[in-house]
């Protein structure tokens, strides 16, 4: 369905039961985003949260998109399945075999409604123009500052708007804008981003390239914005077919450029390309961590247009599960239609888990009918658009459920043989991964889970089992020097968490000699490394950070039958580690302190603890930065 406006959004939410209005006052400095982390962890991802009262003209929507339902609400349909279902229902009769004209002309319905989906320029002014500000001010807005160690506020959930300077081909992306003053932002675009390859033509040309954000309106377009589809193709189109309405446009006021007529908030300006780079961030980022300062481009304000009751939205982001990992479990379920039809046609399912945060993991399954098909996959999806940014992928077979973490582990203590079933490769990495050795390069794993075929065993594996895991672990703290804790995480015992405190750069070395020495290892796979702060029983936090802190290649020691992965912090003096390290995400406690007095004037539900105070023991120092 097409909806008119965030307004007409929020309305469907509340008849659904999805969205809780908050009328006392919370400042977006810090306390929205304390409040929506305790709601967004919730089971199911809690309920979408408006903030009435927040000492500014405009109301804050946030974790709108964060449960399955919403985003099914929000896309408009009962099940995010569904629209794959119509990709490849319209994909098969589009290029199935016709016999005859009458066939043929069948099919113009079909076409028509494709040009249906195609964006609509207008004439005059949208909704999104009913106020104009020509001497414009962005801090008039309720803009989030996230986290304590935030470089500033920031813009969170923006619909940036750029045109290739040489074809005309609009893109729209989703890239956070820190504020600086009343008309400056920053751009934070990432290399590998079509905005910033905009950007690039554009410097080439010696012209300011022109820009417009929108904000709110229909949520179809919010998700668009964020969708990983092909360059050179609309992201506004993907919205009209998600929408089964074209999306309407208008021309900017001040700029060269169409926006959404009934977005609820635009903000028009450009950025000259001769112009040094601000230093922007940090921001308390997707993966949990810090993503630190770095130069990026400057967007002057032009122009400030909204509708007479806008909306302002917005999102945070942390250590997961936040908004962000449903609306990535949209993008699973809507694009693995289309990467099966045009790239992997073995490829039965995938799955993107939450504490994966996107880019760390992904798991599939394949139809696998010969040798050496896993490794096909893997090379297919890390060189196909964003898949190039995971870094470790399982690939298991098609008779494994690969939303269902038993059948997957299962599939993992079946079918890998740690000496043959890993493999490795390099390639580019997203920008905000804090634990490559070099700046969004570095080494990507492969497990591959599948059945073998008999041209793949190479090493038989002994199938062996620990019989008195208790005692092993006796033997292990006896053995280790800064042992703290170590806990197999399966009935089966064939993987060992170890939270250690790792001392001096030979503690690796010598922690290797050790494990060699205890027998028992020899029926173990794997065994992971950990700082001796993290919870060893909490297997979804361990899944984050054992994703998130390693360089697969780097990180990864062959022992007899296992394989140790060190996914503890990296630092100079320990693992030669040369790039600062962030620290994870974690608000202050004098904001926890006046949520938890608040709590019950909000009218929320029954009080929830921070997330905050349970991972605050991660946390090494104050800022963004872990101090040597």
């Amino acid at each position: 369905m097409a909806y008119k406006s965030l307004a007409h959004f929020i309305d469907v939410l509340e008849r659904n039961n999805e969205l809780i209005r908050i009328k006392e006052f919370v400042n977006p400095d810090l306390e929205i985003t304390e409040i929506t982390d305790r709601i967004s962890k919730l089971p199911d991802g809690g309920k979408a949260l408006l903030f009435e009262n927040t000492g500014y003209d405009f109301p804050v929507l946030i974790n709108a998109f964060g449960s399955e339902k919403r985003m099914a609400l929000a896309l408009g349909v009962d099940n995010l399945d569904d629209i794959g279902a119509e990709i490849e229902n319209l994909f098969k009769k589009m290029t199935s075999p016709k016999d005859n004209i009458i066939e043929k002309l069948k099919m113009l319905p079909e076409l028509g409604k494709i040009s249906g989906y195609m964006p609509k320029n207008l004439t005059g002014k949208g909704r999104s123009q009913e106020v104009i500000d020509k001497n414009p001010d962005i801090t008039k807005f309720p803009v989030l500052k996230c986290w304590p160690a935030d470089g500033g506020k920031f813009i969170t959930l923006p619909m940036v708007i750029t045109k290739d300077p040489l074809t005309g081909i609009r893109n729209v992306g989703m890239y956070r804008m820190q504020i600086f003053d009343k008309k400056l932002t920053a751009m934070h675009w990432h290399k590998h981003k079509v905005g910033a390859r905009h950007f690039n033509e554009y410097k080439k040309l010696g012209k300011k390239m022109p820009v417009a954000v929108a904000l709110g309106g229909d949520p179809a377009l919010t998700y668009s914005a964020t969708a990983p589809i092909p360059d050179n193709m609309d992201e506004f189109m993907l919205a009209g077919f998600l929408r089964k309405q074209k999306v309407k446009m208008v021309k900017a006021i001040t700029q060269d450029i169409e926006v959404p007529a009934d977005a609820d908030i635009i903000i028009e300006g450009y950025i000259d390309p001769e112009e040094d780079f601000i230093y922007e961030g940090p921001f308390g980022d997707h993966t949990g961590f810090y993503s630190l300062a770095d130069y990026f481009p400057k967007f002057h304000i032009t122009c400030i247009t909204h509708r007479q009751n806008a909306i302002y939205p917005s999102t945070i982001v942390g250590i997961p599960p936040q908004e962000d990992a449903y609306i990535g479990k949209a993008t699973e379920r809507i694009f693995l239609v289309p990467m099966r039809m045009t790239m992997v046609p073995e490829l039965k399912d995938m799955n993107l888990p939450h504490y994966g945060v996107a880019h760390n993991l992904t798991i599939v399954s394949i139809d696998k009918t010969y040798a050496g098909q896993a490794v096909k996959v893997m090379n297919a999806l890390w060189g196909a658009g964003q898949m190039m940014f995971n870094k470790i992928l399982m690939v298991t077979d098609k008779d494994v459920d690969v939303q269902n973490y038993e059948d997957v582990y299962n599939a993992f203590i079946k079918h890998v043989n740690i000496k043959t079933d890993l493999h490795f490769s390099m390639g580019p990495l997203d920008i905000l991964d804090h634990s490559a050795s070099k700046y969004a390069f570095g080494s990507k794993m492969c497990i591959d889970a599948t059945h073998k075929y008999p041209e793949e065993v190479s090493v038989q594996e002994e199938d062996t089992a620990i019989e008195n895991p208790e005692e092993v672990i006796i033997e292990l703290k006896a053995r280790i020097f800064g042992l703290e804790n170590a806990e197999f995480v399966d009935k089966k015992n064939k993987i060992l968490f170890l939270a250690v405190n790792k001392s001096n750069e030979d503690y690796i070395d010598e922690l290797q000699l050790h494990l060699r020495k205890i027998d028992a290892l020899r029926a173990v796979k794997m065994i992971i490394l950990f700082d001796k702060e993290v919870n060893l029983k909490d297997l979804p936090s361990c899944v984050w950070l054992a994703t998130g802190n390693i360089d697969p290649k780097r990180d990864s020691y062959f022992i007899d039958n296992f394989v140790l992965i060190d996914a503890s912090r990296k630092t100079l003096e320990n693992d030669k580690f040369e790039r600062d390290w962030p620290n994870i995400l974690v608000m202050n406690k004098t904001t926890v302190e006046t949520i938890d007095k608040k709590w019950e004037r909000l009218n929320i539900g029954e009080f929830i603890s921070s997330p905050s105070d349970y991972y605050r023991p991660l946390k090494i120092n104050e800022g963004a930065i872990v101090k040597k």
